[in-house]
Order: structure tokens, then C-alpha cells, then sequence
């Protein structure tokens, strides 16, 4: 039988904890066998899961018999991990062992260095801050899971469910994972990555930057046909002058950030208002509908229709 071992570091969150243990516990295989033992293992016996204390029945001598290991994510990802938690992955990485993060859990996991030179993914509000502490690491903030073979990281909270879902498609095939898909009441694959449920505000601007006006004019015109002349001219600089000043303040060009600024607007109105699709492109000032599905897909990860599916809000007006 295959062995999971879910290591339980202080802080642990509990939901990320709580995912494998309950998908790989009730996961069968078509004669009725369970497909998975699952074992909770931790550093010390008792785990402070923030509002509670867990028992761990196992420690980490019990990484070694494992044939998969799960990181769930920690409340604080910059906590430094315990050396002999390091140790032992990398042990057992040498080993061949499957290795799987949950959410912060790529934190643990890319300060062993296995992560090294792989791409990998976690929740999007830490995608930025594990790319800096670890810049061997390709941080792709955009997808639900990455699956490196030996090494799996996945994105935060519910996506811990898809790579779960995923790892017992891999051993067992996809009419298991269908069936634990269904216990879980999840679709096995979900259409989309985690930049759909990225807040898509108004990023911030830098203290003292001498554009903040001017982003402002920019969001209110969003809809309107804007060219680089027209916003440089209201600007009262040159273009090249233009550009230069949204690199150094900003990071990208004023195109770039009024196509963003569309987007945002246009989440809202998804979520918002019943106005069909075709409506809202011209509304956020796309001239073509195609143009506009191609872009939000772009950025947000997903089409319009199923952004509208997830998000809309009952009772949204017409």
C-alpha cells in the first residue's frame, strides 16, 4: 500500500493539513481496497496548529518509509525551518521519495534546495516574496499546481484538493481520482489557474511618484479610444518622456497598465451586473469582443463566462 507521511511543522495551517489526510484516507481503488496509508508525523509529539495543539502519532523517522510526503503550509512562511525537517527531505528526496507542497508549504520545501533550477508555484499573495528568498526557483503565481515529477508544489487553500486529485490519477488512474473527485465534491480538473482568484485592484503606486494623477485620469477614461499621444498629452510630457517615467515608477508601460485597468473593470461588471459579454468589452473600451476574451484570458487565467460562473453575485442587476 502506498504510504503518505503529512508533516505537521508548528503553525501548520489546518486546512492544508486536514486536505491529503481526508482525500488520500477515503480514496479506493475498484475492488474496495483503501489505495493510501496515511500517517501524520511531526518534529515533537504535540504541533500548534495556531488554534489548536494536534498530536502527531508519528515522527520524522517515519519520512523514510514514506513513499509520498506532503508539506501543508505554515501561517508564517519565513519561520526558518528546523534543520533535521531539512535533513530528512533531502534524505528521502535522495531516496526517490515523492515530494508534494500545499500553499506556503513551497517554502519548506525550496529551503531544502530541491526546488532548485524547477518551476514551481504557491498561494499568489506569497508568489512574490518565495521568488525573492529563492530566486533558483521559476515562481509561476498563475497555475494551480506544478507537477516537476518528483517534486509537486501546489497554490493555496482549495488547490491543495487539485494536486491531491492529481497525485491519485497519476498512481491510480483517472477512474479513482473520479471517484475521490466525487467524495470531495470537486471537479477533477478545474478550468483555470489561481490568477482567476487574484483581487485585481488598483495596484499600488509607489510613495512620491509623480504619476498617481494621471493613473487616476487614466481609470476614469479607460473606455475611451486612448492612445500613447492621448495620454501623454494629458500628461503634458513627450511619449518617450512617457514611457521612461511609467519604468521607472510604475514597471511597465501605460498601455500595459490601461489594458490591466480594463481588465479590473470588467471583473467588476462579470461579478456585478448580467450584462452580456460582447456589452461589458465595449463598455471597458475594447473595440473587439475576440480582443478582449483574449486578453482576459491572458491575464486572469480563465474566460469571461466561466469568471462569471465562479464569481458572480446572486442577485447581481441587470
Amino acid at each position: 500500500m502506498h504510504t503518505v507521511a503529512v508533516l505537521a511543522l508548528d503553525t501548520v495551517v489546518p486546512f492544508d493539513l486536514s486536505t491529503p489526510i481526508e482525500v488520500f484516507t477515503r480514496t479506493r481503488l475498484p475492488d474496495g481496497r483503501q489505495a493510501y496509508r496515511v500517517r501524520v508525523c511531526g518534529v515533537t509529539p504535540e504541533v500548534d496548529a495556531g488554534t489548536f495543539t494536534l498530536r502527531a502519532p508519528w515522527g520524522l523517522d517515519a519520512l523514510a518509509d514514506a513513499d509520498t510526503i506532503i508539506l501543508p503550509g505554515c501561517a508564517d512562511p519565513a519561520r526558518p525551518v528546523p534543520e533535521p525537517v531539512l535533513e530528512a527531505l533531502r534524505r528521502a528526496a535522495a531516496r526517490g521519495t515523492r515530494i508534494a507542497s500545499i500553499c506556503s508549504g513551497a517554502f519548506v520545501l525550496a529551503a531544502t534546495g530541491l526546488l532548485d533550477g524547477h518551476r514551481a508555484t504557491t498561494h499568489w499573495l506569497g508568489a512574490d516574496v518565495l521568488a525573492r528568498l529563492h530566486p533558483g526557483i521559476e515562481v509561476d503565481p498563475d497555475v494551480l499546481y506544478v507537477d516537476n515529477g518528483q517534486f509537486l508544489t501546489s497554490a493555496g487553500a482549495a488547490a491543495g484538493l487539485d494536486l491531491c486529485l492529481h497525485l491519485i490519477r497519476r498512481d491510480h488512474g483517472s477512474a479513482v481520482a473520479a471517484d475521490a473527485a466525487r467524495l470531495s465534491v470537486m471537479p477533477l480538473e478545474r478550468e483555470g489557474g489561481q490568477a482567476q482568484f487574484i483581487v485585481h485592484d488598483r495596484p499600488p503606486v509607489p510613495s512620491g511618484a509623480t504619476l498617481e494623477p494621471l493613473l487616476g485620469w487614466l481609470e476614469d477614461n479607460a473606455a475611451r479610444d486612448l492612445t500613447l499621444g492621448d495620454i501623454a498629452a494629458e500628461a503634458g510630457m513627450s511619449t518617450r518622456t512617457l514611457n521612461r517615467r511609467f519604468r521607472e515608477q510604475i514597471g511597465t508601460t501605460p498601455l500595459q497598465w490601461l489594458l490591466r485597468a480594463r481588465i479590473r473593470q470588467a471583473q467588476h461588471l462579470l461579478e456585478a451586473t448580467t450584462h452580456p459579454v460582447d456589452r461589458i468589452a465595449t463598455q471597458v473600451g475594447f473595440g473587439s469582443p475576440t480582443a478582449f476574451r483574449d486578453r482576459f484570458k491572458r491575464i486572469v487565467g480563465t474566460n469571461p463566462n466561466a469568471y462569471r460562473a465562479a464569481f458572480q453575485r446572486t442577485g447581481a442587476p441587470a
